[in-house]
């Protein structure tokens, strides 16, 4: 069989892909309300400093 003989099983189980794809969703959304993005920006890391590496042709006139 080629590649579409392959995917019959498709036809039939259609609605079990179309559940587990609203469960990941579902747990994705629960996930991201679970998350404290407050405390994070509150306690948040300080950045180091940006190292320029073009600093040496700064000085080339254009």
């Amino acid at each position: 069989m080629g590649f579409l003989g392959d995917l019959l099983w498709l036809k039939d189980y259609w609605w079990v892909i179309l559940i587990l794809l609203v469960g990941v969703i579902l747990n994705a959304i629960k996930a991201l309300y679970r998350l404290d993005y407050k405390s994070y920006l509150k306690n948040k890391p300080q950045l180091p400093p940006h190292r320029d590496n073009n600093a040496e042709w700064d000085d080339d006139k254009d």
